[in-house]
């Protein structure tokens, strides 16, 4: 092992660290993902039943236990109830916007990893090929095919290492693209859904106090019934 290391020459090196660095992301955003994976349908029931309660403190705990992108904007939701419907909205917009970088920790540099490997493959492939015409160009003929043979592993050494290197490296990141893609569109979805749940409470009691004058709802229909039998009593002595 060591000697396939020593023939692979300085390039094969960085190749090497890249797959090391590129393993750590890969495990780090799997691990992440799996932290903040939860039922979300689950979730969302066990809130909205506390909230229709008005226990808006114990919808806040369920948030807290439940570290996820959901829970994060039902909180946010929760904390901004009392505003109106387009604060509220901006708000959680904004609390989803915040989450992007969360979900997108080190995934372009895993692209980054998956595009440089087989360049620095081609890169070794290139520098291997030269040492190789380097020995040709100063022995002239070369009797001993051992001559050549530091440079030619040099160069099929970093070619295979390039792609051993990106192709895990290429699909882990797509897949990873995908997850951070089908969280944001789901966050999308779920604003409205949030706005909906946290502004249904309360909301019929809310709309009578509005529609009629605090302390006055009985002295207004019993004005209205006055007027129409004072119309009917008008009429009847018309016709008499």
């Amino acid at each position: 092992m060591l000697d396939f290391l020593v023939k692979g020459g300085p390039v094969l090196w960085v190749i090497i660290a890249l797959s090391i660095a590129g393993t750590a992301i890969i495990l780090e955003r799997l691990l992440y993902f799996r932290r903040i994976n939860t039922d979300e349908e689950k979730l969302f029931l066990r809130v909205k039943s506390s909230v229709e309660k008005g226990h808006f403190d114990e919808a806040l705990a369920i948030c807290d236990n439940n570290l996820s992108p959901l829970s994060g904007l039902i909180r946010v939701g929760i904390e901004h109830r009392g505003y109106p419907e387009t604060v509220q909205k901006d708000v959680l917009k904004d609390a989803a916007n915040q989450e992007v970088p969360h979900l997108e920790k080190n995934v372009s540099a895993l692209g980054t990893i998956a595009h440089i490997a087989p360049l620095l493959g081609l890169l070794g492939t290139v520098t291997g090929t030269m040492k190789a015409f380097g020995v040709l160009g100063q022995f002239g003929a070369v009797s001993d095919p051992s001559v050549l043979a530091k440079g030619v592993s040099e160069a099929l050494i970093t070619t295979v290492a390039g792609i051993v290197v990106s192709v895990p490296a290429v699909i882990f990141y797509n897949y990873l693209v995908t997850k951070v893609n089908l969280i944001l569109i789901k966050m999308e979805n779920q604003v409205n859904t949030l706005i909906l749940m946290i502004n249904s409470v309360g909301r019929p009691a809310a709309s009578s106090a509005r529609a009629e004058p605090a302390g006055r709802p009985a002295d207004a229909a019993l004005g209205v019934s006055a007027l129409s039998d004072w119309k009917s009593r008008k009429n009847r002595e018309g016709d008499a």
